[in-house]
């Protein structure tokens, strides 16, 4: 993602995968700007844009005064350069969206069921690609270049926690996501872990722009993370990097919580959307979806604070001993949480980091994300985006795709990948 390109005529479409991500990060750029960022030539540059306008993809935005010698044009994406479809499938929720080349959405739908059952996963897509196509009309889909999904790697696992049917379980074994909506939508299809996808929406759109080096923390119905290093995703051999639910914390102070059958507890039963519904529901108070929370109901307030405070607890831990192995500039928190209660309880987890951090560890900033509940579909999206046009060809492009189920449920879970 650095912007370093090469005047050779060899590596002229790196080259130009280079200029557009300098326009995406700026916004709005001049040639010479793009020149600086890319580490080319204006004479190179000027080519380049001037291809990539003919081609669709940038578009003339006015002109900059004000500064020395003639006024500079500006550079922005174009709209219709390209559009991508993202499906994020949650344990709760299926979100689908429909983005254009500067990122933008121009569709957004999500819907609700008990379990995410295959079937009904199939036919929730389908459905909502055939909207979208109609959103698109006949002559913008050609630009159409794909879907990007991104859902839990063991979608059909954790059934203790949930409950998930044994046919729901099952059913996700053997289905394969990839290949059915490649046949079925004759689109390139690439699939992510919801929370590596929630890290590439922020590395593009959020404090990505600012850090190159960050951990991204998902608080979704279970925890999860994306790890970003010098601006890339990285995934790891088995797609694992940053799977932080099962990260070994001390147990809970919760009495909603089981005491664990070992000496540590797992991280997922402690910071998650699930730990915190079941304390609820554990003490009388009953919600179906965490943004009943919003306002924040007064017979839930002192519950949801016992929450936060343990959950800062055990994310200050688990922060520390990802910090003790990978160098960070910044953990970013984001998810499902009500905005309000995200930045209470990212605030708290600042507390907790500050009185345990032992000496020896360079503390990274911790911050709220501002994403929300949309990032991982939007990240989703990103992904064909980002396959044909990033500066970065390996960048979102898991190892061994071929080789391995993604989402196969609790079994692929217990043979330990």
């Amino acid at each position: 993602m650095a912007g370093k390109g090469s005047n050779s005529v060899q590596l002229r479409h790196y080259n130009e995968r280079v200029v557009l991500d300098a326009v995406r990060r700026f916004g709005d750029a001049s040639k010479a700007e793009i020149a600086r960022f890319a580490h080319l030539t204006p004479p190179a540059v000027a080519g380049i844009v001037d291809s990539l306008v003919a081609a669709g993809y940038l578009v003339e935005n006015g002109k900059r005064f004000g500064e020395r010698g003639q006024p500079s044009a500006m550079y922005r994406l174009s709209v219709d350069g390209a559009y991508s479809i993202g499906l994020h499938i949650g344990r709760r929720a299926m979100d689908a969206i429909l983005i254009n080349f500067a990122g933008e959405a121009v569709a957004f739908e999500t819907h609700e069921y008990d379990h995410p059952d295959p079937a009904n996963i199939r036919k929730l897509g389908e459905e909502a690609i055939s909207r979208f196509r109609n959103e698109l009309g006949k002559e913008r889909q050609s630009r159409l270049i794909g879907i990007g999904i991104s859902a839990p790697y063991f979608i059909g696992g954790w059934d203790e926690e949930l409950g998930f049917p044994s046919d729901v379980q099952l059913a996700w074994r053997s289905f394969d996501l990839r290949s059915h909506f490649a046949q079925s939508e004759s689109l390139t299809v690439l699939i992510e872990n919801d929370a590596s996808a929630a890290a590439v929406a922020e590395l593009v759109y959020g404090l990505g722009r600012q850090y190159s080096d960050f951990l991204h923390i998902s608080l979704s119905t279970f925890v999860g993370a994306g790890l970003v290093l010098d601006g890339t995703l990285q995934t790891g051999p088995n797609g694992n990097t940053a799977a932080f639910g099962p990260f070994p914390v001390t147990p809970s102070t919760l009495n909603s919580v089981p005491k664990p059958a070992g000496r540590f507890e797992v991280l997922l039963h402690r910071a998650s959307i699930y730990t915190l519904v079941q304390h609820l529901r554990h003490n009388g108070f009953h919600i179906t979806r965490v943004r009943d929370l919003d306002p924040m109901p007064e017979a839930a307030r002192k519950l949801v604070s016992e929450w936060q405070v343990d959950c800062a607890d055990a994310l200050a831990q688990a922060i520390i001993g990802s910090i003790a192995v990978v160098d960070l500039e910044a953990v970013v928190i984001d998810g499902l949480l009500p905005q309000s209660l995200l930045h209470d309880t990212v605030e708290l987890i600042r507390q907790s980091f500050t009185e345990m951090l032992p000496p020896g560890l360079i503390p990274p900033v911790i911050a709220a994300g501002a994403l929300g509940s949309r990032g991982s579909a939007h990240g989703a999206s990103l992904l064909p985006i980002y396959s044909m046009f990033g500066p970065d060809t390996g960048v979102l492009m898991k190892k061994g795709l071929d080789k391995k189920p993604l989402m196969i449920g609790s079994e692929y879970y217990r043979r330990g990948s």
